[in-house]
């Protein structure tokens, strides 16, 4: 029984897939593994070392929530990043013949000329005019908000960005859990290091700061990596609250899609009118369901009606195939005859092959009604050849099957006087005995 193939091993995009397809993550997924570092070995040495000193000298409150803040980031960060963000099938083979079809409108305007046709389509949403663009990779044209990613190699929907830092690009499905990912983990850097602070401080109280630091060194590495990354998570938790709040992506922001050009009004369609309702869509709306069946089986592409003819009659499918194969270029006589002219069935195919011309290939119907496998007798004079002949009709037959520039030598079996013979073949011209 052949191996059954499952969907997410043939993806043509650039992703890899774990957990048999449960995991998708993007190709290029190193800086990933590099901020799980960055969390862990921080998180790691705030709770070996001072989480200790300040539940013991402040409150046993402050282990529990860093534990509850880096359980969040974590949960958030793995979520985004082993998730599908909302990639678009690509079209089918049929699918992107029908589109083909559809853009490929004759120019009428100037014969004679040739102008490739637009690749692009207008939709109108709540009056603002926005334009499909077709993608040559995926053969769609692409919804609003939507792009194509070139390290994923796919088409994603409400596409915000590529994220190296997560290793998967950020899109419809996992846009809010990587906003609530830069949001608590900036709030989690603030707090390690209003922490760590807090340690050295109550430290330094019996003796000088220095000293402090010389019985805690790892709360100066946790120090100096909150403190180079907390402005750069801040700064971006910020911007994506602004585009939240805004119901925008990065994309669209970058290109200023909705901004004011030329004196034309532009404004954006996806907005909801409030701040309110944009973060409430953003943060608590539905998540769209994946269009990929990444843990679905591959069906072979076979045609129906292919499938219910060979369901309804597989001997007569059979029989035409050998048919075809005998008619074109066989070299394989049958001893027995069918009814139908012209044709033999597989099961009245000799073993022995013998080296024939191709005009025995064929049968003759007499003008009363008979079926003979011998060719037409001649109707006229002249010398064997297809010139001063009046059965134009079979020597141009004869003419066409005799093309080889050969001399064929060949044994047939003479039906009327029971005797074997030697028949020739001329090159390019007819027999020369009939």
């Amino acid at each position: 029984m052949p191996k059954k193939v499952r969907k997410w091993e043939v993806f043509p995009g650039k992703n890899k897939f774990y957990c048999n397809g449960r995991i998708m993550m993007a190709k290029q997924s190193g800086i990933f593994y590099l901020t799980c570092s960055l969390i862990v070995v921080t998180s790691g040495l705030f709770f070996g070392f001072d989480c200790v000193y300040l539940a013991e000298h402040v409150t046993p409150a402050i282990p529990a929530i860093g534990v509850a803040l880096f359980l969040f980031v974590m949960s958030t960060l793995f979520r985004t990043s082993f998730s599908d963000p909302g990639v678009i099938p690509r079209s089918t083979p049929d699918e992107a013949a029908e589109i083909e079809k559809q853009i490929e409108v004759p120019n009428t305007s100037s014969p004679g000329t040739y102008r490739p046709p637009p690749r692009t389509r207008e939709v109108v949403v709540k009056g603002q005019v926005i334009k499909l663009k077709y993608c040559f990779t995926c053969k769609i044209f692409r919804p609003p908000r939507a792009s194509h990613c070139s390290l994923c190699d796919n088409c994603v929907e409400r596409f915000d960005h590529h994220c190296p830092w997560v290793g998967n690009c950020v899109g419809k499905r996992n846009y809010r859990y990587f906003y609530l990912f830069i949001l608590s983990l900036s709030v989690l850097c603030i707090y390690i290091f209003a922490c760590v602070l807090t340690h050295l401080i109550l430290r330094a109280q019996n003796d000088n700061f220095l000293n402090a630091m010389k019985e805690s060194p790892a709360s100066i590495v946790e120090a100096i990596i909150c403190f180079f990354s907390v402005w750069s998570i801040i700064g971006l938790a910020g911007f994506h609250t602004y585009l939240a709040t805004s119901e925008q992506t990065t994309n669209e922001d970058i290109k200023g899609s909705f901004t004011a050009k030329r004196g034309q009004d532009n404004f954006n369609p996806y907005s909801k009118g409030s701040i309110i309702k944009n973060c409430m869509t953003v943060l608590c709306g539905p998540t769209a369901p994946s269009l990929l069946d990444r843990r679905g089986f591959v069906v072979p592409e076979v045609s129906q009606a292919l499938v219910v003819q060979v369901s309804e009659n597989p001997e007569k499918e059979h029989n035409s195939v050998n048919v075809r194969h005998e008619y074109y270029g066989s070299t394989n006589i049958t001893n027995q005859k069918t009814n139908s002219t012209g044709m033999n069935t597989a099961d009245d195919i000799n073993n022995e092959s013998k080296n024939v011309a191709k005009r025995e290939m064929i049968t003759y119907q007499t003008p009363d009604g008979t079926v003979n496998s011998k060719l037409p007798p001649n109707s006229g004079g002249g010398p064997p050849t297809c010139t001063g002949r009046k059965n134009h009709i079979w020597d141009m037959t004869l003419n066409q099957l005799n093309y080889m520039d050969i001399v064929i030598p060949i044994t047939s079996e003479n039906t009327e006087s029971g005797t074997k013979g030697e028949k020739t073949v001329v090159s390019r011209g007819c027999s020369t005995e009939y």
